[in-house]
Parts: C-alpha cells; sequence; structure tokens
C-alpha cells in the first residue's frame, strides 16, 4: 500500500480497484511557440529524454494499477497479454500534436511492454512472436480539433481569446507586470529580442533552452528560472480557470471531462469490458480541472503548470456489500519522480460517489461540437474547421462557400433524383399497338408484334 493510502480513511472502505481513468501530460519537446490570445502554437517536437519520461509513467502506471501484486491493481485485468477490449487511449493532436503522440507510444510501451506470450501457432506449426521480442501494439485513437474539440478546446474559441485579453489587461496582471519589470529588464540578454512582458511565454523559451542548450545553461542565472515559472504560473493559472464551474475559463477541462465521465459510466457498468482509459494531453486541463472540482481550495500549489510526464489517476472503487456503490478516488502526480499523492475534490475528505461527482459536473460538461460552439460563441462554419476567427471578412467568405456548395449539391441530387424516377418509369411502362392506354406492369410483355409486322 502507497504512504498516501496509509492516512487515508477512505482507503481501507474501498479497496478494490475495477478500473482507472488516467489524464496524462506529454513528456518533454522542443520549444513550442504560441500566440499570447489565440494559443495558435507553432511545430514542436518530442525529445528522447521526453520519451524516457512517458514511458516511465508507463512503467509507474503498470506497477500501480496492472500488475497482480500491487494493492490498486485493476480487478479482473490482463496482466501480461494486453487485452484490447479493456483498454481505451485518446491522444489529442492539436497544438504539440507530435510529441503527444509520442508520449503516448512510450506510455504505453511501459504500461504493456513486449512479452513472449504475444505469439501464435501457425497452421502448419510455427510458432510466430511479434516483433521487438513480442511487441504489443495498442490501438490509439487520434482526437483532431477540425473533427472532435473534446481534448483541445481552448484554440479558436472567441470567447475563450475574449476572455485571455480580459486576464491581462486586468489590474491584477498589470500589478504583476509592474513588479517584475526588474526581472524583465535582466532577462532581455537571454531571450534574443522576445518582448518581455506578462503576455509572451517566456518561461518555455528559457525552461527548453536550460535543458538542451549547454551554453545557455552555463550562462543562465540559477534564480532566473524559479521566477519564470513563477510568473507563467500565475499567467496560465489565472487564464485557465473561473470562478464558476462552467464559465469559459475552465473550457479546457469542461470537454475533456465528457471523455472522463463516459469512460466511468463505461468502467461502472458491468457488462461494459472496458478497465483502463488512457487520456495523453498538453497541460492546459490539469489547470482547469483542479479549479473546476474545486481541488484548488484544499491543494493551492495544484494552481500552477504542471511538469512533463505529470498524471491524474481516477481510481472508480466499489463500496463492499450491501452498498454496491461505485466511488471515486483521485491521484496526482507532478512530474515523473515520488508517488502518487491523494486529492480530494468538491470539498470531500475521502472518495466521493460516482452519481455525486456527475451530478455535480453535469450542467458545466460540453458534451458535443454544437455545445463547444455554444460555449465559445462560434458559430461560423469557418470555426468549425479550425481557422482563424478573427478574420470575420474570410469568415462570412467560407460560409457563403460552403452554404452555395450544399446548396448546388442539393438542386443536383433533386435533379439527378426526377430524371431517374422518370427512366425508371419508361423502363417499366409498355406501349401496345394502336391508341391503347399505358400499361404500368413490367410482368406484361407486347406479344405478337413480330407476326403483326409480318
Amino acid at each position: 500500500m502507497q504512504f498516501s493510502e496509509l492516512n487515508d480513511p477512505s482507503a481501507m472502505s474501498h479497496p478494490e480497484v475495477h478500473g482507472v481513468v488516467v489524464l496524462a501530460r506529454n513528456g518533454d519537446r522542443t520549444e513550442c511557440p504560441q500566440h499570447p490570445i489565440t494559443y495558435q502554437a507553432g511545430s514542436t517536437a518530442s525529445t528522447p529524454l521526453g520519451e524516457v519520461q512517458a514511458y516511465q509513467l508507463g512503467t509507474f502506471l503498470r506497477s500501480t494499477y496492472i500488475s497482480p501484486s500491487s494493492s490498486s491493481h485493476i480487478q479482473g485485468i490482463s496482466s501480461d497479454l494486453v487485452d484490447l477490449k479493456e483498454v481505451h487511449v485518446r491522444v489529442k493532436v492539436g497544438t504539440e500534436g507530435a510529441s503527444v503522440f509520442d508520449s503516448a507510444t512510450a506510455v504505453l510501451q511501459g504500461l504493456f511492454p513486449p512479452t513472449e506470450k504475444n505469439r501464435m501457432t501457425l497452421a502448419n506449426e510455427t510458432t510466430v512472436v511479434a516483433p521487438l521480442g513480442g511487441y504489443q501494439y495498442v490501438p490509439i485513437e487520434t482526437v483532431e480539433p477540425v473533427n472532435d474539440r473534446s481534448l483541445e478546446s481552448w484554440t479558436n474559441c472567441p470567447a475563450f481569446q475574449k476572455h485571455v485579453e480580459q486576464v491581462l489587461k486586468s489590474d491584477k496582471a498589470r500589478e504583476v507586470e509592474k513588479n517584475a519589470q526588474p526581472f524583465f529588464n535582466t532577462l532581455r540578454d537571454f531571450v534574443f529580442g522576445r518582448p518581455t512582458t506578462i503576455e509572451n511565454m517566456l518561461y518555455d523559451h528559457v525552461s527548453s533552452e536550460l535543458v538542451h542548450n549547454k551554453t545557455f545553461a552555463h550562462r543562465f542565472p540559477p534564480t532566473f528560472i524559479e521566477q519564470a515559472r513563477g510568473l507563467a504560473n500565475f499567467r496560465e493559472n489565472a487564464i485557465f480557470s473561473d470562478e464558476r464551474m462552467g464559465g469559459i475559463g475552465n473550457i479546457a477541462s469542461r470537454t475533456v471531462l465528457s471523455s472522463i465521465l463516459k469512460a466511468l459510466q463505461r468502467i461502472a457498468f458491468n457488462d461494459d469490458p472496458l478497465k483502463f482509459m488512457l487520456i495523453e494531453t498538453t497541460y492546459q486541463p490539469f489547470i482547469s480541472f483542479f479549479h473546476q472540482t474545486g481541488a484548488v481550495k484544499k491543494h493551492p500549489e495544484l494552481q500552477a503548470i504542471p511538469d512533463f510526464g505529470s498524471a491524474i489517476a481516477i481510481e472508480l472503487r466499489r463500496a463492499p456489500p450491501p452498498d454496491a456503490r461505485e466511488f471515486l478516488r483521485f491521484k496526482w502526480r507532478n512530474g515523473t519522480s515520488g508517488n502518487f499523492e491523494t486529492v480530494n475534490v468538491f470539498n470531500h475528505h475521502e472518495d466521493i460517489p460516482l452519481t455525486e461527482f456527475i451530478y455535480r459536473l453535469e450542467n458545466s460538461v460540453v458534451d458535443s461540437n454544437r455545445e463547444w460552439a455554444q460555449a465559445c460563441q462560434a458559430s461560423s462554419a469557418s470555426s468549425w474547421m479550425g481557422l482563424e476567427s478573427s478574420d470575420v471578412a474570410a469568415n462570412r467568405f467560407m460560409d457563403a462557400v460552403f452554404g452555395m456548395t450544399a446548396l448546388f449539391f442539393l438542386m443536383l441530387f433533386a435533379w439527378f433524383g426526377s430524371h431517374a424516377v422518370k427512366s425508371y418509369r419508361r423502363r417499366n411502362y409498355v406501349r401496345l399497338q394502336g391508341d391503347e392506354m399505358i400499361h404500368a406492369n413490367p410482368q406484361v410483355v407486347s406479344c405478337g408484334t413480330q407476326n403483326e409486322k409480318a
């Protein structure tokens, strides 16, 4: 039993884990430049360090939930050879897409390592082991923002962009920026011409350089990274949070919770084989999740950007008879070191019933692209396609193009349909000799025509 469980009074009352949903952050990657308002990001790629971090997370999850010797072992899950019916993986492939996808692959490598049991015997009695010593291939569902907004809901969202602008123009942000001016002045020598303001993501640049650039690491003052991180934590925590549970500042978690709640309901249903779900994403939903569920009230340290390889594990546990209800326990690990820590939500001091968790969230969760468009006030077709919403003229032009194209195909379909009906009638009607009427009977054939001609 882990240390956090020793001090948890609910650990003994709900000892059996019946399923887990894991929200994981990608591992280390190259610098990811992004727009300070729209959060549109440039290209980035995973690094060997990031892949190691994700792999370490996978091995940690395996030892915690897959290994039969663990006290948190998922009841009934296949421990040696993965059962694909028991596992579901969703991966965000919008901004930072390459890094997130690679991290998900590395997590699965640690979660389900190669095994010689991944073999088959052919009809000629030849035994074939999967490549790489029995590598286990787990399908990955990629979630593209142009089709599904559940894992990246903050980009191309007009209402969220207004929220970002309001946060950066607030008195609190101006005060923080004013107090940080001495630090910004000394930081200019290390950011190579980038604007040193609260709007710009300077922390991502300096932290990436500090890890990957030896020359930069030898020049950068040791206290600067903590100051840059503190400013980044203030900025991102203020942007990806909201005083209201269903506010636009929580849009990142409001959409990802749709996948989480559906997975938990599937796990709770006895006839559904699902037992483990992995959602690989970036840092934004973590901040919003802790705010939306009220976890920051007891754990103010969660109001920050999570480290690479961080994870939230939501365990579905069942009470012993006669109480057959399902309960949820939330585990959190920042980065790739240490063990899980139990985090309580909605002012609970122990596990929360699944039904109560769903009840508290149901009016704030965004379940579809249509609901996302309503929350974001994104009514134009171009917003659905992930285009820049700031260019109003272009958006209206695209709307007109889509409308005219749809009307053209509708008219074309109607024209083909009418001609097809006429052609069908002509084939099935037979005109007899003389002034007789037309008979609509495809089985009747005009007989005697040849003799009359003769």
